[in-house]
């Protein structure tokens, strides 16, 4: 029995089942009569202190600061290992899921933008509807077991990986504020020692996480957001040490705790949304609609352009296996975009209400992108069986 409930962790369903429980426990929490200990636990204040330093921020800001390092360090790790070893490895690989990727990026950011072309506060949402949730949409085509090609599903990967570098460079590039030289230099400093044994292969647990834990605060002091350490740490662990595969090892080990405990507990903190406090007039906002319509029409109109140019021309063609169908369906499902989408809406905006508001078109948006993208693939699933039908009773 332990082992089952271990397997189904460790899942693709599992760890979609436990981020959606904790989205739907924080709803619950903060829409009962005990929703005043929900904020009470969100904005307690948390100081750390480190001889004369002293660190002290509430328990949000560690939770998207701090704890989701962990989440963005294993996201440069795959990053990394899939552009050296894996399905980024080779041009005809890239070429797909990067054109897919771009549009995928561009034309929810395009029509978020025409919504909100006349605000200039609210144009600071633009990167909201961009990424794409991974671990969620892979749950979701869980649910569909082998009725799709398993390369439409190593296609959505890839693609999410170059949404999520996407993503990261556009968070370090604009919603970055007060830069600090010196606690940059200090933080370069911290990356070049980490080069050295990069370049000579050399790796040891302790000292490897003091050098990250210094280049983090480094960062966090320096005006970039701190999440960005953990992709610059994860670019220069060694792929191996002598004989030994470091960086698919740590990869391996960190995955299900980041799935099952990281990601659940950040939407845990960030999907309270009160809903005595909505109005029609909120959802029906400029910035609302601009995020929904961005992640379930934006999303999959760019990635099915982008698909179709990269095929165009040549330069790659649809996964093995899968048809024109079945590739919309994967393009709709790039609209669940939970993660990232709330982690930017935090960057984008301070006030309280709108934060809230923003947050559910985001869910909106991606539960929009995840039933309709899932009907186009059962759908055709069951198109494909009973024409395999037909043609076994002809012969």
């Amino acid at each position: 029995m332990k082992d089952k409930v271990i397997g189904f962790l460790n899942s693709a369903k599992g760890a979609g089942g436990v981020l959606l429980a904790a989205m739907m426990m924080a709803f619950v929490w903060v829409n009962s009569p005990f929703a005043a200990s929900y904020e009470l636990i969100h904005h307690a204040q948390v100081s750390v202190s480190i001889g004369d330093y002293e660190l002290g921020k509430p328990m949000i800001s560690w939770i998207n600061e701090g704890l989701m390092v962990i989440f963005f360090f294993l996201v440069g790790l795959e990053i990394k290992r899939e552009i050296l070893t894996g399905q980024l490895s080779s041009l005809s690989q890239i070429a797909l899921p990067a054109f897919g990727a771009f549009g995928g990026m561009l034309v929810p950011a395009l029509v978020y933008l025409y919504f909100n072309q006349e605000d200039q506060e609210a144009m600071r949402g633009w990167a909201i509807p961009v990424a794409t949730d991974i671990v969620l949409v892979l749950a979701l085509l869980a649910v569909l077991e082998n009725r799709i090609p398993l390369s439409l599903k190593i296609f959505l990967t890839a693609l999410a990986v170059f949404d999520d570098l996407g993503t990261l460079i556009v968070i370090a590039g604009f919603y970055s504020h007060g830069l600090s030289a010196l606690s940059l230099v200090l933080a370069g400093g911290g990356l070049g020692v980490l080069a050295v044994l990069n370049r000579f292969g050399i790796f040891r647990v302790r000292l490897h996480l003091a050098i990250g834990l210094f280049i983090w605060l480094a960062i966090l002091e320096s005006g970039v957001h701190a999440t960005i350490a953990g992709v610059l740490i994860a670019f220069l662990i060694p792929i191996s040490a002598g004989d030994k595969p470091i960086l698919e090892r740590i990869e391996q080990a960190l995955a299900p705790w980041v799935a099952i405990l990281v990601v659940p507990i950040f939407a845990f903190f960030n999907s309270g949304i009160s809903i005595s406090n909505l109005t029609t007039e909120k959802i029906l906002s400029p910035v609302s609609v601009g995020v929904i319509i961005g992640l379930f029409v934006g999303k999959q109109v760019g990635v099915m352009l982008g698909v179709l140019i990269a095929v165009r021309l040549g330069l790659s063609k649809l996964p093995a296996g899968c048809d024109w169908y079945q590739m919309y369906g994967a393009a709709v499902l790039t609209g669940v975009g939970f993660t990232m989408g709330l982690f930017v809406v935090g960057l984008a905006f301070s006030q309280a209400g709108l934060i809230l508001s923003i947050n559910l078109s985001v869910i909106i948006g991606s539960c929009l992108s995840a039933a309709m993208g899932l009907a186009i693939l059962s759908a055709r699933s069951i198109a494909l069986d009973k024409a395999d039908q037909g043609n076994s009773e002809k012969s």
